[in-house]
């Protein structure tokens, strides 16, 4: 029987073309199932019922289908690749993220393909097909902000790991810094050192972590029976919104003796506003940020106290989950929130 492959352009025959090869979506198609399912069972992985894997393997033996050799990696359990997709290249939070990841990896070990899709869904996508046609062993998502994000589905054939920025589907795992327990600790450490007039000064309250550091600032303070020295103020993420903040807060009550920024710039900000105004910090005056950005808080003056999103080990922690899914490992799935830490400097010492 003479078989024939159908194109645009009509029809050739297979003897002027050669024999064609199966491929895995034709495995998947004789057998019924998705592409990710096909994967699954060839690739002997758990999550998938014995049945299926009966019926896929039968498929793939009568169309004779043989992986190509990168291919035959990725089944066997590695190609050594990870893909690695941002929208923030450019940003701090994500370089972070990609020295912890490549630290599990280790050096010369897996190869990692770095995908920026500058916040652009069409680029992501883009990105995402040539990381699969590459078989990449599983894909790192890195967010720009703690905020949700897109699912990138349920039908990737590979691991996925979102980190920072968590996943909006329940069934994806997802990194995300607790914010919450950062704002709660920022707090505890100032009443530590013995303040209790504390004002906060935030950035954009359409953020998570906007919200979410005051969320936990505001129980450290209701756990002492106390509240902020007047309303909590909320701007952008800068040093002027800083000053200027502080200036608002300082000018109405005076008699504050702490200041919670939200981020190491505006807490640069705040000391700019209380060095103007003939505070002294951290006597008079306690100034905690957060994110640790050590070339801020380490050239401030006085060095900047301030919280640390532990954004290496979490890029560890993602890499780690991957290689898990990669070995046979269930896939764990929804939000993990991960510890941070306190990094104190001279910003903040117990009053005297």
């Amino acid at each position: 029987m003479n078989s024939e492959i159908f194109s645009k352009g009509g029809s050739v025959s297979l003897d002027e073309v050669g024999p064609r090869m199966a491929t895995l979506g034709d495995v998947a198609r004789a057998a019924g199932v998705s592409l990710a399912t096909a994967s699954k069972a060839i690739n002997n992985r758990s999550d998938v019922a014995a049945s299926t894997r009966r019926r896929v393997l039968k498929a793939a033996d009568e169309l004779a289908f043989t992986p190509n050799p990168m291919a035959k990696g990725l089944f066997a359990g590695r190609t050594g690749t990870v893909g690695l997709l941002t929208s923030d290249l450019d940003g701090r939070f994500m370089l972070p993220i990609l020295m912890g990841a490549e630290d599990a990896f280790g050096a010369g070990q897996v190869n990692v393909f770095l995908c920026d899709a500058r916040g652009d869904a069409i680029r992501e996508q883009h990105h995402l097909r040539a990381l699969l046609s590459r078989r990449v062993d599983g894909i790192i998502v890195v967010g720009r902000q703690t905020d949700p994000r897109p699912s990138l589905g349920q039908e990737i054939p590979v691991p996925v790991v979102y980190a920072y920025a968590p996943s909006d589907d329940d069934r994806d795992l997802s990194l995300t810094p607790d914010n919450r327990a950062g704002g709660r600790l920022a707090i505890e450490h100032l009443l530590a050192c013995g303040r209790s007039r504390i004002a906060h000064v935030s950035g954009d309250p359409t953020y998570a972590a906007a919200r979410e550091r005051l969320e936990g600032a505001r129980a450290a303070l209701a756990d002492a029976g106390l509240d902020f020295v007047g309303e909590p103020l909320s701007g952008d993420w800068s040093e002027h919104w800083g000053r200027d903040a502080a200036s608002t807060l300082l000018t109405r009550h005076p008699d504050i003796d702490a200041i919670f920024a939200a981020s190491d710039q505006i807490a640069r900000g705040v000391l700019d506003t209380a060095r103007d105004l003939g505070r002294t910090v951290p006597d008079d005056l306690a100034v905690i940020g957060y994110d640790n950005w050590e070339l801020l808080a380490t050239n401030s003056r006085p060095e900047l106290t301030s919280i640390d999103a532990n954004l290496q080990q979490l890029g560890r922690r993602a890499a780690q989950h991957v290689f898990e899914a990669i070995d046979g490992s269930t896939r764990e799935s929804g939000i993990r929130n991960l510890p941070v830490r306190l990094v104190i400097r001279g910003s903040t010492v117990a009053r005297r």
